[in-house]
């Protein structure tokens, strides 16, 4: 986003502030940098501060605790000390833990909830968005091994945001400032479902969807999109079961199909719930495209579809209930054959990647210098990512999870629907969860197991035709994201994006030469996700250009 374009953070709160030996002049020109703050906690080594008053879930002679995620702690019990990595792994909350020895700030366990933060010597700022932190340095150095995950995977890893300075604090993680020894530390932890290996405990459709019922029962007024997918016509057939006040929105995503459309209507006719469907204009494209990528600060190339309709649900005045990570806890999403039957830890994560990784486009993209740099650091940051998985018995969908999940899907419901309005997701409640991993990928095969599960909520609902099933007719309808509208705006930013040596090949060089209707030749799946990456970095070049440093990227000049 542009500075002073802030979400309006009604759900969910915007925080900043500081931790360790920070200087109180660096810390109000943040929190002048952002949406508007106000003191909430001062300490010496530790100073927070939110855009709505924000009360603490422990308060005690020892320890005082926050947290401002969209699920918090209930208030009242003093916690124990460093028992930060339970409320991060319950209740899936950033917050700061403010001890007599230390002070840290951590994540949840997914880190769903974004923190990020800059290091200044011994002190580090940190921020519930990158734009505010940006004040703090400048000219901002591009982070090339960011950009190449973004491109090729179409989201970072690691730490990595667009910027060299501004880091992305993992999930399960803390930094942590011991007033005693005077320094700062890395408290990386292993969570829940990590420490304890999943083991196959017999877990039936049956019981997932009365784990369903029980992360539901919180809420009662709730907005369920449907898709015409597995996830959504569960988590539709579970909350109409429990008789909760319902309605239903479906949108178009843009994938030239509309099955989504058709679909929905079925099976909102069959639960019986109110539904609507949200249309898009094709000539708004591109302003839908800028808004999504500067509300998520260029940091995934997906989503742009999704702007209309979050903007909607902003004022819907109902929590949201979303179906992120049913695909990898439930039906082997992104798992591949080869994935399953690697022979070494090594090959498999290889075949994972590649399923990760966006696939060939109709034309060579990326110049070969740039490709086998991309290539290269993507690679590198995957095995570090998900490093502390590999032998997991749920290694491969907790290895999407851990990077696919978090850093590139979960970002429309918690970014571009919160914080205005409230996410729930079903399938991260923590029973549900655990029994879902439990299950072995060979049940999951198929779909199998997924539709166990949809025949024990509604088996009616369960017969009705699904975008999961393969080779289902299909209804063609006009890309947004290509059309005449989109196709200007598109060359723009490629044309923007094509000043950096050596990043395209000499093909895709030529398509742009070729003009905008050139691009219509980028109708299949894998180069339209190419186009789309390569227009938001354009878009961000475009946005920063004026305050970035040297450009030159780190591959060999052709």
């Amino acid at each position: 986003m542009r500075k002073g374009e802030w979400p309006r953070f009604q759900a969910r709160p915007y925080v900043c502030g500081a931790v360790g030996p920070f200087e109180q002049a660096t810390l109000d020109v943040l929190a002048r940098s952002g949406p508007a703050v106000q003191a909430v906690h001062t300490a010496p080594a530790a100073a927070l501060l939110a855009s709505a008053p924000l009360a603490p879930y422990a308060t005690g002679e020892r320890t005082t605790a926050y947290a401002w995620g969209g699920r918090t702690p209930e208030t009242g019990a003093e916690p124990r000390a460093n028992a930060w990595l339970r409320v991060a792994e319950t209740y899936e909350t950033p917050g700061l833990v403010d001890e007599p020895d230390a002070v840290s700030l951590h994540t949840g366990g997914l880190g769903l909830v974004d923190v990020y933060y800059l290091q200044d010597g011994d002190a580090v700022y940190f921020s519930s968005l990158i734009e505010p932190l940006l004040a703090l340095a400048r000219p901002y150095e591009v982070n090339w091994d960011a950009w190449a995950a973004i491109l090729t995977l179409t989201y970072p890893l690691l730490e990595d945001t667009p910027y060299r300075q501004i880091r992305r604090l993992p999930g399960a993680t803390a930094l942590t400032w011991s007033r005693r020894e005077r320094r700062l530390r890395v408290d990386r932890r292993t969570p829940r479902w990590v420490r304890e290996e999943p083991v196959d405990r017999g877990v039936t459709g049956g019981d997932l969807v009365a784990l369903l019922h029980d992360a539901l029962k919180p809420y009662e007024r709730v907005l369920v999109p449907v898709s015409g997918g597995y996830d959504s016509r569960l988590l539709a057939s579970v909350a109409m079961a429990r008789k909760m006040d319902v309605e239903s929105w479906t949108t178009s995503p843009d994938d030239g199909l509309d099955n989504d459309i058709d679909f929905a209507r079925y099976i909102t006719r069959e639960l019986g719930i109110p539904h609507r469907i949200m249309p898009q204009d094709p000539v708004a494209y591109p302003q839908e495209a800028l808004w999504a990528a500067r509300r998520l600060e260029f940091l995934t190339s997906h989503h742009a579809w999704y702007s209309p309709f979050a903007r909607e649900v902003h004022g819907a005045g109902r929590a949201l209930v979303d179906g992120l990570a049913g695909g990898p806890l439930m039906k082997n999403f992104l798992i591949t054959a080869d994935a399953v039957g690697a022979g070494t830890g090594a090959t498999r994560r290889e075949a994972l990647l590649k399923a990760l990784a966006t696939g060939d486009a109709h034309i060579p993209v990326l110049g070969e210098a740039a490709a086998a740099f991309m290539g290269d650091r993507v690679r590198t940051a995957f095995t570090r990512a998900t490093s502390m998985l590999h032998g997991h018995r749920a290694e491969l969908p907790l290895s999407v999870l851990h990077t696919r999940t978090v850093r590139g899907i979960a970002r429309s419901p918690v970014n571009l629907v919160g914080p205005e309005a409230t996410p729930v997701f079903p399938f991260l409640h923590p029973e549900f969860f655990d029994a879902a991993l439990s299950v072995p990928v060979g049940r999951k095969e198929g779909g199998r197991f997924y539709r166990e599960v949809l025949r024990a909520a509604n088996p009616r609902v369960a017969a009705l035709p699904s975008t999961n099933t393969p080779l289902l007719p299909n209804r063609r309808v006009p890309l947004r994201s290509n059309g005449p509208v989109a196709r200007e705006w598109n060359h723009r930013m490629l044309v923007r994006a094509a000043a950096i040596p050596g990043l395209m090949s000499p093909q895709m060089l030529d398509a742009i030469a070729g003009g905008p209707d050139a691009l219509t030749a980028f109708g299949s799946w894998n180069s339209r996700f190419w186009l789309r990456a390569l227009a938001a970095f354009g878009a961000w070049l475009a946005d920063y250009e004026d305050a970035l440093g040297d450009l030159t990227p780190p591959w060999p000049a052709p």
